[in-house]
């Protein structure tokens, strides 16, 4: 199979997009399938490929207040000279918004068979982002790229109800793996913990891209908890802020491979305040890990968290719930430690080898029935700098 992956995020960015696109092209390496990666950049951006995958770099911008989130606007002509030079069996469309925006439209135009892979919930950014009044024009974009696709895959139960909600036809499930070796109790360290509090003390741990989407000032919610300190895994534009905000806390900057592991595993408890995941990787990785989670209750922690039994869910900004819920699990060694154990068991068969087995099938029905959810170019909704480039 050949097949061509059009991403609006990938290396040397990290997020949760790029993770999932890394996995399916070690997926795809591993079957003998050719891909190839569509991606904003150039060619001084990243590697020039990845497991075997050649990536393709189109022209961008780097977001204001955000430079290293890049923004490929333009127009059909150059995607779909790329996609039919690629011929591909397939195109893959990694969070779809501007760049896939444009693949779709130019599937379209040759006839390729399309799977659009919901992930980023954009609309509701606007409004963290100040951009009051945007966020029905948004959905509406969002909708005509799911509808041109052929078919849409969404990480959760609560984002297929919500693209359903939307008027988006055909959404299926597509969850996301964890490599429970990596992410394993055995790799606690008392030696890093030492480095951080001290004897007795609890980590209340945070990993995450330190942007306003993820909430992480809702975190102040929880000083002067007794015997604990939290640690704050990540980067990101916010990260000045936060630490004039949380004085206390350890602040580790970005951490990967087996630095990411150790830290997680050496949490006792996880926070995720983020209220607009779709899915939340960092969950399931703190669950592998054995490390018990507090999280809204609102988007992909409704599937992954079973409150009471491997962590709690609270209702979105009761921050006061919150607290009480890492009090109950930082104070109690015994709960804490049982639903750690019964986190580690709910996804150890969550493995990246039947997950991107799962979306094989996807792509093979899309091949099966290539045409999209509907036809026409729709651009309502769709911002008017864009509108003027798209055709």
């Amino acid at each position: 199979m050949r097949v061509a992956v059009v991403a609006e995020s990938f290396l040397p960015q990290t997020n949760g997009v790029t993770h999932s696109v890394v996995r399916v092209l070690e997926h795809l390496a591993e079957r003998g399938d050719e891909a190839v990666v569509i991606a904003p950049g150039s060619r001084r951006d990243g590697p020039a490929e990845v497991h075997g995958a050649r990536i393709v770099r189109v022209p961008s911008f780097a977001m204001p207040k955000y430079r290293k989130v890049r923004v490929a606007p333009g127009g059909v002509a150059r995607i779909r000279r790329l996609l039919s030079d690629l011929d591909p069996d397939v195109v893959h469309l990694a969070s779809p918004f501007v760049l896939g925006w444009r693949a779709v439209l130019a599937c379209q135009d040759l006839g390729l068979p399309s799977v659009a892979v919901y992930q980023t919930e954009v609309p509701a950014y606007a409004a963290r982002y100040g951009m009051h009044g945007l966020e029905q024009a948004l959905w509406t974009h969002v909708k005509n790229i799911h509808q041109h696709a052929s078919l849409t895959l969404a990480p959760s139960s609560y984002t297929i109800d919500q693209l359903r909600a939307q008027g988006v036809q055909d959404v299926r499930l597509w969850a996301r793996g964890v490599d429970s070796s990596r992410f394993d109790p055995r790799h606690r360290s008392e030696e890093w913990r030492r480095r951080i509090v001290r004897p007795g003390e609890k980590i209340i741990g945070f990993v995450g891209r330190l942007a306003v989407e993820k909430q992480v000032e809702d975190l102040v919610a929880l000083a002067g908890i007794p015997n604990t300190r939290l640690v704050i895994v990540g980067e990101g534009p916010q990260a000045p802020r936060l630490k004039q905000l949380l004085p206390d806390a350890h602040f580790t900057g970005f951490l990967g491979g087996d630095a990411l592991a150790r830290a997680v595993a050496s949490f006792d408890v996880m926070v995720s305040p983020g209220e607009l995941e779709t899915f939340c990787q960092t969950i399931q990785e703190a669950m592998a890990s054995a490390v018990p989670v507090v999280a809204p209750a609102r988007g992909g922690p409704l599937d992954l968290v079973n409150s009471s039994h491997t962590g709690w869910l609270y209702a979105p900004k009761d921050l006061a719930g919150m607290r009480s819920y890492v009090q109950d699990l930082t104070g109690d060694d015994a709960k804490r430690r049982a639903m750690g154990r019964t986190a580690r068991e709910t996804v150890r068969g969550r493995c990246w080898k039947s997950v991107c087995s799962q979306l094989i099938g996807h792509y093979a029905a899309a091949i099966e029935n290539p045409a999209p959810q509907v036809l026409g170019r729709s651009l309502t909704g769709f911002p008017r700098w864009a509108q003027d480039r798209v055709g």
